[in-house]
């Protein structure tokens, strides 16, 4: 277990090394594997520990190198696809069994992410699928707290596209741009880390404040 955390997290750390890796060995079979880790992350609300920001990052970043096959022109629309569809996904999900696991505290489904996303939407109403598409964890909840919830599929689909486009195109042409920028390629951990921290900030202060609310 010990050591598939550690293989885990070096992949996450290092996506950028992996992915080239994934390129060299599969060509274009690399496309089927980025939609699978994007409609899981967004789909199945049991990962929500899969790489998402880093991911459509690294991906953007190999596909601004010359001799890969991965073009940004088919991978954008590609993941946005997977997203839109994972989304779709957690929500049928969640109106179909969602109130079941709902009551419950599965070991997978934390009870404390569905309550914090569904506070989240209490604030937010359905902008909350365009701001959690930024934030890992909460995104993975949100369709499916919407599929509980009474939000209406055609209100649903609406916040899923213009969170899903502003996500992907955002973190993919980031990373094709400014991944290959020596000072940003030689030090791609230490980026990583700060896409991390940053998606979690909004997640830390809200905790802060409910902390500091209590007391």
């Amino acid at each position: 277990m010990l050591e598939l955390l550690k293989n885990f997290l070096d992949i996450i750390l290092h996506i950028d090394i992996h992915l080239q890796i994934w390129v060299t060995e599969y060509q274009t079979w690399t496309y089927l594997i980025l939609f699978a880790i994007i409609f899981m992350e967004t789909g199945l609300v049991v990962t929500p520990f899969l790489p998402g920001d880093s991911l459509l990052f690294a991906a953007g970043m190999v596909a601004a190198l010359n001799g890969h096959p991965l073009s940004i022109f088919v991978l954008i629309p590609l993941l946005i696809f997977a997203a839109f569809s994972g989304d779709n996904t957690n929500y049928v999900i969640g109106k179909l069994l969602g109130q079941t696991v709902y009551e419950k505290n599965y070991r997978l489904i934390r009870r404390e992410y569905l309550d914090k996303t569904h506070a989240f939407y209490e604030k937010h109403g359905g902008k909350t699928l365009i701001i959690a598409r930024f934030m890992p964890i909460i995104r993975t909840f949100a369709p499916f707290v919407a599929g509980v919830g009474t939000m209406r599929y055609f209100r649903f689909i609406s916040f899923s596209i213009a969170g899903n486009v502003l996500w992907v195109v955002s973190f993919s042409l980031a990373g094709f741009f400014f991944g290959n920028i020596p000072m940003v390629k030689n030090n791609f951990t230490a980026v990583i880390l700060g896409i991390i921290f940053i998606s979690l900030l909004p997640m830390i202060i809200t905790l802060a404040k409910n902390m500091l609310s209590k007391k």
